[in-house]
């Protein structure tokens, strides 16, 4: 087990921000860490970076104590926070090879590595340029790119695209499948889900500082799927066609939402062509019907209460 935690727990008098959290990350896993404001997720991965003590519990990197081996820990992880820090008036180049003389790298060696992760992050061009003087999505690379530069096990991400632009969110999400494929461990907070779900192999949802869910964005749809939601439109008269499908058979429930009709069928119901024809029937027109998407968005909407510390 790369990341391990056991009956993790951490007060501030008699604030709980995590209770007894359970968590087991596989070598070269991608998890994505979900949760409302203040639910825990930023807690957790400072103690796992080793920046803060557990009440009590335990946290585990490559088999090591958090708090006990934290010097043998910190060589194998890479943690980015959700904000750039400081060391601004240095430009690109200057400021990798900083943080790259202390992790004891020097010489040719410091600037092939230097030159590998600006290669690596996309930022060679810039190598010259004044951190300051780079957009937001460019400092968040440059972060990765700090933290690529020990070559780390393990990857403590949180939100690293927070606050980012569409094209931005796009170029870190493709270094970090091309940091999967390099076989690197990531724990990712985010609360852009849908990149979550194309990105992470599992999840975990944590609310209120406990643990809701942890597995595979598989396993996690099935449970929140109930039973088959089919969603109607039709092009006037959506009450009256409300009316009419509630009284069809096979129908458990009718739900108005934003000009659409959501039809819950009953459980042994799989077959939705059954509300064709009683609105043909009845000269309804329809302009779309198809079965409810049921996502990682979804799934995290049904099982949390947006509950916050």
């Amino acid at each position: 087990m790369i990341v391990q935690t056991i009956n993790l727990t951490k007060r501030y008098g008699k604030l709980v921000a995590l209770n007894n959290l359970h968590l087991n990350i596989e070598d070269g896993e991608c998890f994505g860490y979900i949760g409302p404001n203040g639910a825990g997720k930023t807690t957790t991965i400072k103690i796992l970076a080793t920046l803060l003590q557990p009440t009590w519990g335990e946290a585990r990197i490559c088999g090591h104590v958090v708090g006990y081996e934290s010097r043998k820990i910190r060589p194998l992880i890479g943690y980015v926070p959700d904000f750039f820090g400081a060391y601004e008036d240095m430009v690109v180049q200057e400021y990798l090879e900083f943080f790259a003389s202390a992790y004891n790298l020097t010489g040719r060696q410091r600037a092939r590595v230097v030159g590998d992760v600006l290669e690596l992050t996309d930022l060679t061009y810039k190598r010259d340029a004044l951190v300051d003087s780079l957009s937001r999505g460019m400092q968040q690379r440059l972060s990765l790119a700090r933290v690529l530069l020990h070559d780390p096990k393990v990857l403590l991400l949180d939100e690293p695209a927070s606050g980012l632009d569409p094209r931005a969110r796009i170029e870190i999400r493709e270094l970090l499948k091309e940091l999967r494929r390099m076989g690197k461990t990531i724990l990712i907070s985010s609360h852009i889900l849908h990149e979550l779900a194309e990105l992470c192999t599992t999840v975990g949802i944590i609310e209120q500082g406990q643990l809701l869910y942890h597995g595979s964005i598989q396993d996690i749809i099935h449970k929140v799927k109930t039973g088959t939601k089919v969603i109607v439109r039709v092009t006037e008269q959506q009450d009256l066609a409300a009316l009419l499908l509630q009284r069809t058979r096979g129908v458990k429930g009718v739900e108005e939402s934003d000009g659409q009709l959501i039809v819950e069928l009953e459980r042994q119901t799989r077959d939705f062509s059954l509300l064709v024809k009683p609105l043909l029937e009845n000269n309804f027109k329809i302009r779309e019907i198809k079965e409810e998407e049921v996502n990682l968005e979804t799934a995290f909407m049904r099982l949390t209460k947006g509950i916050v510390q």
